[in-house]
């Protein structure tokens, strides 16, 4: 099954900044180039390039997590700023198979978990009950 998905005007998905994630980008018309991933949720990313995307383009992005590999299409957005040879431009996914899903969730979860004092996001859940 492939999953669509979908931003929520009234809540953000949870962004986890990386360290250094190397991540590939196929362009439709073949083209691959290689960028780093810096800014990654379960609704797209941020990534380092060397040369800025055109902002609409349909692409695959393709990254590993420790649950496995993530490979989805994304469209690219605007270009935020440039640096001194790289550019930062955000992606959001528009469909990713159900093993890139899981393996996406679980990455985003585990590095979020870290963030509430060690309990974890199922704990989480309970506690807000």
């Amino acid at each position: 099954m492939t999953h669509y998905p979908q931003s929520n005007a009234t809540h953000r998905a949870v962004r986890i900044k990386l360290q250094t994630t190397p991540a590939l980008i196929k362009l439709s018309d073949g083209v691959r180039a290689k960028g780093r991933l810096q800014v990654i949720s379960a609704t797209g990313g941020l990534l380092q390039l060397p040369v800025a995307i055109s902002e609409g383009d349909f692409v695959e992005v393709e990254f590993q997590t420790r649950s496995g590999d993530v490979n989805g299409m994304a469209e690219m957005l605007n270009p935020l700023r440039a640096g001194s040879g790289n550019v930062f431009q955000p992606f959001r996914f528009i469909a990713l198979e159900d093993d890139a899903h899981q393996h996406l969730r679980m990455m985003v979860e585990s590095v979020g978990d870290q963030t509430f004092a060690g309990l974890r996001s199922s704990q989480w859940s309970s506690l807000k009950s």
